[in-house]
């Protein structure tokens, strides 16, 4: 073979190990990843959410919304209290001071923008990491709802 195809050859086997890396590269023993929430009412997908990690702690952004196009698509928190109060829905930070305990993610706050109100909050992975159920709640988790969120990434 003459150099140029070697590395040509060379090239687009390298190509197509980091692309399938990156496929697997998502611990599904971890919530750390973009994920889709589907409202648990009208079963519509709402919003991608990024979770990241620092120190042992999760942390939610909201980092696009799943909006039909007659509706607002800058939306603001009308509803929140605080610093929230009238921000962008976009980029909020949703979920906080989430930490792994054991098989669930416990201990953090979840705020619900449509309604202001923040939540305590617990998190379990389903499916081997496709999934992650979100359980929002006041006082015990009983007390609450979940959705099912899906990961994207």
């Amino acid at each position: 073979m003459n150099k140029l195809l070697m590395r040509l050859v060379f090239t687009a086997v390298a190509g197509s190990a980091m692309l399938a890396g990156g496929v697997f590269a998502q611990d599904p023993s971890s919530a750390v990843g973009l994920w889709k929430n589907i409202d648990d009412h009208t079963g519509k997908p709402k919003a991608l959410i990024r979770i990241t990690e620092s120190n042992g702690v999760l942390i939610g952004k909201i980092e696009k919304l799943l909006r039909d196009p007659d509706q607002d698509q800058n939306p603001k928190c009308v509803k929140c209290e605080g610093e929230l109060k009238d921000q962008p829905i976009l980029g909020m930070t949703i979920i906080t001071g989430m930490q792994k305990d054991g098989s669930e993610y416990n201990g953090g706050k979840i705020l619900d923008p449509d309604n202001g109100k923040v939540y305590k909050s617990k998190m379990t992975l389903q499916d081997n990491g496709a999934k992650l159920d979100v359980r929002g709640y006041i006082g015990v988790p009983m007390l609450g709802r979940t959705q099912t969120w899906l990961r994207q990434e």
